[in-house]
C-alpha cells in the first residue's frame, strides 16, 4: 500500500517592535537575564496591559503580504495554563477571532507551483526562557516574557518535507521583506513546530497526528519529517498504531523521539480578555499600511531577470534575501555586469557567510567595496584567484581592497621581461608537459600555467601567461 503525508506548520514568528506588546519594556535581544521587566510583563497583581499599536501594524502588514483577509474587529483572549516561564499562569493571545485569515503562500514545485493556505495569523505574548545549565535547579529569564508574536498557522496543504522546506524559506523571504520580524533562528524570533500524519494514497480522511518539536532550521525540519513520515509508515505496514503524541528531533542520531503523549485536546478555557478592548482594523488604516509593503520576493525576481539580465537562477537565489538582494541591487548599479555580481554573491560571499553563520548585514563589506574589488580585477591589478584571497581578507578586517593588495604585496607581475623568465623556468622544469604540448595535447597547457601561477603565487597575469607560454613552447 502506498502512503501520503499531510503536512501543517505553525510558525512564530517575534515582531521588530522597540517595546513589547502590553508594556514599555525593551526587546533587545541579548541583555542580561531580567534587566528588561516591569510589573506588567512579570504579571504582577493590580497591574494592567496596553496593547501595543505596532504590533497590530506589524501583523496586518505580514497579513497583507501573505495574501490575508484582515478582519476589521478581532479581539484578544486569554489562554489558560501554567508555564513556569509564563508569569501570569496564562497568556494573552487570540482564539476565535484572528487579525488575518484565509491566506496564501505559492512555492515552486515540480512541474510548476502550489498553494498553501494559511489559515490564520494571530498576535500573541512571548514567554521568558527556562536556562537549565549551571544549577541544580533552572532559572529563569523573563526579558522574552511579552514580546510580541504572530503565529503564522498553514492549512494541511504541505505534501513532502521539501514542500515545508521551500513555504519556510519563502515565509521568511516575505515577513523579512516586509521587516515585522528579523526571523533570526539562532535568536529565538522565528520558531517551527510541525503537525504530520500519513494516509493510504486516495483516501481522504486524517491519519493520526504527530507533533514535531525541538527544530532549530530549516534543514532540520525538512530531515525530521522525512524521519517521521517513514517511522509512521512503518508502524502502519507492521500492523501498528499510531499514537497521538508530541516528538523531539534529536539531530545527533538522526531520529524523533517521544516527548509527550497527547490522547486529548487540552481544554485551555479561552475567554475574550476582560482587560483589552476589542481591536478595530478600519479600511482606511489597513490601505495605509498596503500602501506601505515593498516590492515582494516574486516581483523582485521578475524585475531582476528583466532590469539586469539575470538567470532565473540566480535571481532567484539572491532575492530570497532582501538584505542580499538590496546589497546586489546597489553593487549591480554602479558596476558594468551585474552577473559577475551576482557570482561573487552567490560564490565567495554565500561561502564565507554560511561558514561563520552571519547575516550580509553584519560584515563589515560594503557595496563599494565589492565593486572596488571588481574593478581591481577588471584593471588587471589583481587576478581573480587572487581577488578571492583579498576579499576574504576584506570579509573579516573590514580593510578596502587597494589597501589589502598594497599591504601584502597582491599586484599582477605584468612585466613581460620578468614573467618571460618565469615562463621559461617551468618550461625547463617540466620537459615531459612540454613534450605533451607538442603532440597536442592541449591539457598540457593548463598545468604550466599552473606552474606559473604556484611559481608567482598567484599574481602572473593569466592572459599574458598563456600568450608568453605558447610564444615560447612554439621555438
Amino acid at each position: 500500500m502506498k502512503y501520503e503525508a499531510v503536512i501543517g506548520l505553525e510558525v512564530h514568528a517575534e515582531l521588530l517592535t522597540d517595546s513589547k506588546i502590553f508594556c514599555g519594556c525593551s526587546t533587545k535581544f541579548g541583555s542580561e537575564p531580567n534587566t528588561q521587566v516591569c510589573p506588567v510583563c512579570l504579571g504582577l497583581p493590580g497591574t494592567l496591559p496596553v496593547l501595543n499599536k505596532k504590533v497590530v501594524e506589524y501583523a496586518v502588514r505580514a497579513g497583507l503580504a501573505l495574501n490575508c483577509t484582515i478582519a476589521n474587529f478581532s479581539k484578544m483572549d486569554r489562554k489558560n495554563y501554567f508555564y513556569p516561564d509564563l508569569p501570569k499562569a496564562y497568556q494573552i493571545s487570540q482564539y476565535d477571532l484572528p487579525l488575518c485569515s484565509n491566506g496564501y503562500i505559492e512555492i515552486e514545485v515540480e512541474g510548476g507551483t502550489k498553494r498553501i493556505g494559511i489559515k490564520r495569523i494571530h498576535i500573541e505574548e512571548d514567554a521568558g526562557k527556562l536556562l537549565h545549565e549551571g544549577t541544580d535547579g533552572s532559572l529563569v529569564d523573563y526579558n522574552r516574557a511579552g514580546v510580541p508574536l504572530i503565529e503564522i498557522v498553514s492549512e494541511p496543504d504541505i505534501s513532502t518535507p521539501e514542500e515545508a522546506y521551500q513555504y519556510l524559506v519563502k515565509l521568511k523571504s516575505i515577513l523579512e521583506y516586509t521587516e515585522v520580524s528579523d526571523c533570526k533562528m539562532q535568536e529565538g524570533s522565528l520558531r517551527v513546530d510541525t503537525n504530520v500524519s500519513v494516509r493510504p494514497v486516495g483516501t481522504t480522511e486524517l491519519g493520526t497526528k504527530i507533533e514535531l518539536k525541538n527544530l532549530n532550521s530549516f534543514k532540520a525540519v525538512q530531515k525530521a519529517l522525512e524521519y517521521e513520515i517513514k517511522r509512521q509508515i512503518k508502524v502502519l505496514e507492521e500492523g501498528g498504531t499510531i499514537v497521538q503524541e508530541t516528538r523531539r528531533w534529536n539531530e545527533a542520531k538522526g531520529i524523533t523521539e517521544p516527548m509527550r503523549t497527547k490522547e486529548e485536546a487540552h481544554d485551555y478555557r479561552y475567554f475574550p480578555e476582560p482587560d483589552l478592548v476589542p481591536i478595530i482594523v478600519t479600511e482606511e488604516w489597513k490601505e495605509e499600511i498596503r500602501k506601505t509593503l515593498p516590492e515582494m520576493p516574486d516581483a523582485k525576481r521578475e524585475r531582476f531577470i528583466t532590469q539586469y539580465g539575470l538567470p532565473e537562477y540566480d535571481a532567484k537565489v539572491i532575492t530570497s534575501s532582501k538584505k542580499m538582494a538590496d546589497f546586489f541591487e546597489k553593487c549591480a548599479s554602479n558596476y558594468h555586469s551585474p552577473k559577475i555580481v551576482s557570482n561573487w554573491l552567490m560564490g565567495e560571499f554565500a561561502r564565507l557567510l554560511n561558514d561563520t553563520g552571519k547575516e550580509i548585514d553584519e560584515v563589515p563589506i560594503t557595496p563599494d567595496m565589492l565593486i572596488e574589488l571588481l574593478k581591481l580585477v577588471d584593471d588587471n591589478v589583481i587576478s581573480g584567484s587572487i581577488a578571492k584571497t583579498v576579499f576574504e581578507e576584506m570579509f573579516f578586517t573590514g580593510k578596502k581592497p587597494q589597501i589589502i593588495v598594497e599591504e601584502k604585496g597582491l599586484r599582477q607581475i605584468a612585466d613581460e621581461g620578468e614573467l618571460r623568465r618565469i615562463v621559461r623556468k617551468v618550461i625547463e622544469e617540466n620537459p615531459k608537459s612540454v613534450e605533451d604540448y607538442k603532440k597536442g595535447k592541449e591539457k598540457a597547457l593548463g598545468f604550466l600555467v599552473g606552474q606559473v601561477m604556484k611559481e608567482t603565487k598567484g599574481k602572473a597575469n593569466p592572459q599574458l601567461t598563456n600568450q608568453l607560454l605558447r610564444e615560447e613552447l612554439s621555438k
